[in-house]
């Protein structure tokens, strides 16, 4: 079967690219510009990938080799329900679907499991952490993570494994095309208005996909929240259990993710949770979690309140009150969205530099919030700095950190985005 993956490119879809590849399907795709990633799947065999998303270029493809499906990100179809791949595969009588059935098809295809992770935050670091926790045990593990990992590769398919470890998005109601063998729910927290526009919706997505799975372990908040009744399929845990501490992984929050999938592997393999804590103890991190891109300089992919919560109770954990923050938002619609908690989501920083808005599915009809808008918004007056991507914030930031302050940038995206921007100017080679 040849599969054809548009946005190859992208965090979800590339990782998903590998894993079919290495599952024995012929694998193409395009994406709609170049990119690191890119040229990293092409060094990883998938050298069948067009830049720019055109019917010319998906043509010449399924002309050397038919195409039998062609699998698209959520945004192809809300950003452009005529683009001309799709225009070109209805055509032409290709399967068309998001990334979700070709999953279900492939782990069909090779009898895996899936244990999924979902939740409004800390699902990426989640998933990195279940990936860590099995390959530390030596038990085969098929994967895909939304992010780089240091000790393996965004996405993997071993022939001798029984499980697939996924990162299952609420964006779009994704993660409900999913019956998993387990669930772990990082946390529940109203997000995607544009998809989800009632607090009520959201968490009734959440408890279809939670009925949809054999077994699930979640945190006491998000069970009351979804108000579901005990039953021996749930492993419900509690934030205050003193077993988390004995974890020395930095962060409240990573604690906690770590916490949980102790139980999960500890639950499916019977490995002692002890031991499992020593391995979890030496967990490396990964790409744009508190990552280190120069002397005191960071960031971070923390994006919704709670995440920028645990972000802020990370840095302060290491560096008291001595940070400042660099303030990136990911989506115009979210920033409206969460405007009350930007006021005082960052009272503990002694400056916060606010960039603009990293912009993507964003409403036309929606003002922007400028930075000096969110700047205005800040409780704590004075402490907020309206920035740009130039010289001057480079200089602010060196300075900074420079002067042995902790500089916590909260990046967005990837293109054009701040952490890209950080990695030009400051990353340690």
């Amino acid at each position: 079967m040849h599969i054809y993956f548009s946005g190859i490119g992208g965090t979800g879809i590339g990782p998903l690219a590998l894993i079919a590849k290495e599952a024995g399907y012929e694998v193409s795709g395009s994406d709609i510009k170049d990119s690191g990633y890119v040229r990293y799947l092409q060094a990883h065999g998938i050298d069948r990938i067009s830049i720019g998303q055109d019917a010319q270029s998906i043509e010449k493809l399924h002309t050397l080799k038919p195409i039998d499906w062609f699998v698209h990100t959520s945004a192809l179809t809300i950003e452009n329900p005529d683009a001309p791949e799709i225009v070109f595969c209805k055509s032409h009588n290709i399967k068309i679907t998001k990334r979700d059935e070709i999953i279900n098809q492939i782990m069909a295809d090779k009898h895996l499991k899936m244990i999924a992770v979902a939740g409004t935050h800390g699902k990426t670091t989640t998933t990195a952490m279940l990936v860590w926790l099995f390959k530390q045990i030596g038990k085969p593990i098929s994967y895909s993570v939304g992010t780089k990992l240091g000790f393996g590769e965004m996405g993997e398919y071993r022939a001798d494994s029984k499980f697939f470890i996924y990162e299952a998005d609420e964006y779009d109601r994704n993660f409900l095309a999913f019956h998993p063998f387990m669930s772990i729910i990082t946390g529940i927290d109203w997000d995607h208005p544009d998809i989800y526009p009632t607090r009520q919706e959201y968490e009734s997505a959440f408890g279809q996909f939670i009925e949809q799975t054999k077994w699930t372990i979640f945190w006491q908040p998000d069970f009351d929240k979804i108000k579901l009744v005990a039953a021996e399929k749930f492993l419900v845990l509690e934030k205050t259990d003193p077993s988390i501490e004995s974890i020395i992984l930095p962060g409240v929050v990573n604690r906690q993710n770590a916490w949980q999938v102790i139980q999960a592997v500890h639950a499916i393999t019977a490995e002692p949770i002890d031991e499992l804590i020593d391995y979890m103890d030496v967990f490396p991190g990964i790409s744009r979690r508190f990552e280190q891109i120069a002397a005191n300089v960071y960031t971070d992919y923390a994006h919704t309140p709670e995440k920028i919560r645990g972000a802020l109770q990370l840095v302060s954990e290491i560096a008291g009150n001595n940070f400042v923050v660099v303030y990136e938002g990911l989506h115009n619609l979210r920033q409206n969205f969460i405007k009350e908690d930007l006021r005082h989501l960052f009272d503990g920083a002694k400056k916060v530099y606010v960039v603009p808005t990293y912009l993507a599915r964003e409403d036309p009809k929606q003002a922007i919030l400028t930075p000096q808008d969110i700047v205005n918004l800040l409780s704590v007056p004075g402490q907020g700095t309206p920035s740009q991507l130039d010289e001057n914030l480079k200089n602010a930031i060196k300075a900074q950190a420079d002067s042995g302050v902790t500089v916590l940038c909260l990046t967005a995206g990837g293109s054009g985005s701040l952490d890209e921007w950080l990695r030009q100017q400051f990353l340690i080679n």
